[in-house]
């Protein structure tokens, strides 16, 4: 019967090594599971002894299919629509039973894109070369975050990987769909206020100085009125220092961007966005369900509170509620419960609030949050449609007033030049 070198983690996230006889490599793997044993690299004596022979003597530079060198400029990075694709097809892989290296190697040679080929790769060779899982996925902190890697390592721990992987598909699936969603409200207010700021430039710098022109010969210096004198200064203005127009909004476009990166700065655009009307509900609703699915995805991972907590002020993507989870993991430190930290912090409703204690009171905490986010994620839908169905007449009367004014303000004059021709 064939035998196998392995390379498993145990129920206490310990290396170990060993031989196994078993037909297939697959069988292999199953027979290590019911050890309680989870196989990160399974290869047949004669494989090890040749790849052992190739680390003697320096291993040659691995060749990228298609013969063709693969060329990436800076740090490759992995879509976040890709890297959950991935998270989903590797969760499948190791749920059929197929160790870890063969199922990175079978993703890389299906994958068509060469930075997600590359990175798998990479993380393939170096699980292969000793590397635990999530010390492969370490080398590129930009395609795996802190939420990613913090999971991975509690899926080694607990001998669950498959399991781990999952959560961690659902999570970032439903991630997707929320901003997904969020992004749709706001294509289509963007749209029309693109095409109504073109078709005013396009009037006050085409067509209002025609008129001008003709005003001033049938008139001859007679005063217009006041709102269509204001339309034509406002003509002069964009037609003759355009330029400065656009390099004012440019300027301001980088100063807001230099400001943004700061602390204060950010924390105090984020603020705007938290409170502002009409989006600030929906993007406060979509920071709620972000922390309560990410509290508790890590949580019923096995990741204790306080670790948990730093995770998610770390991934909170918004300052206002990363500053008011700091606030609650430094309570906790100190030997408080969630809920009233939470609570002081003003940020998250009391529903949120009492839910989250029954949660603690009940030890129920994980399962709680996770319906928190369900909660939050459904009225965000809610919120979406009506917004949408909010701003569409708002933008159509908006964009009739500004067209509408200009309009009057043009055929104001032209009841004077009647009479005067009259």
């Amino acid at each position: 019967m064939p035998q196998f070198v392995y390379v498993a983690m145990d129920s206490d996230g310990k290396e170990r090594k060993g031989k196994i006889d078993s037909p297939t490599e697959e069988q292999a793997a199953v027979a290590l599971k019911k050890q309680n044993l989870y196989p990160t690299s399974i290869k047949a004596a004669k494989e090890t002894k040749a790849v052992a022979s190739k680390k003697k003597g320096g291993a040659a530079p691995k060749k990228k299919a298609g013969g063709g060198l693969n060329i990436t400029i800076g740090t490759p990075v992995i879509k976040r629509k890709q890297l959950t694709l991935f998270t989903r097809q590797l969760a499948i892989l190791l749920d059929a039973g197929l160790p870890l290296i063969r199922s990175l190697k079978t993703l890389e040679r299906q994958s068509r894109d060469p930075i997600v080929k590359m990175v798998i790769g990479e993380t393939a060779d170096a699980v292969e070369t000793g590397a635990t899982f999530s010390e492969a996925l370490a080398k590129n902190p930009k395609s795996f975050d802190k939420l990613f890697l913090n999971m991975i390592r509690a899926g080694e721990a607990a001998g669950a990987m498959e399991t781990i992987l999952n959560r961690l598909a659902q999570f970032m699936e439903s991630s997707a769909r929320i901003a997904g969603k969020v992004k749709a409200a706001l294509i289509y207010p963007i749209v029309v206020l693109v095409v109504a700021g073109g078709v005013t430039s396009g009037l006050m710098i085409f067509i209002v100085p025609n008129f001008t022109k003709i005003f001033d010969d049938l008139l001859q210096g007679e005063p217009l009125p006041m709102i269509t004198q204001w339309v034509i200064n406002t003509s002069e203005v964009m037609k003759n220092q355009a330029l400065y127009c656009i390099g004012g909004i440019v300027a301001f476009i980088i100063i807001l961007k230099i400001i943004g990166k700061t602390k204060k700065g950010k924390y105090a655009f984020d603020w705007i966005k938290y409170n502002m009307p009409l989006f600030g509900p929906i993007i406060a609703k979509t920071s709620i369900s972000r922390f309560a699915r990410t509290l508790g995805t890590l949580m019923a991972s096995g990741v204790g509170v306080l670790g948990a907590l730093i995770i998610v002020k770390d991934t909170a993507g918004n300052e206002v509620v990363s500053i008011a989870v700091g606030k609650v993991h430094d309570a906790v430190k100190e030997g408080e419960g969630i809920a009233p930290p939470l609570s002081a912090t003003k940020i998250f409703p009391e529903m949120v609030v009492s839910m989250i204690e029954v949660g603690e009171e009940t030890g129920k905490l994980p399962d709680m949050l996770e319906k928190v986010a369900d909660t939050y994620e459904e009225e965000v839908d809610n919120a979406v449609g009506a917004l949408t169905s909010l701003i569409e007449p708002l933008m159509i009367v908006g964009l009739a007033v500004v067209v509408g004014t200009i309009v009057i303000a043009l055929f104001m004059p032209l009841t004077k030049i009647i009479e005067k021709l009259g």
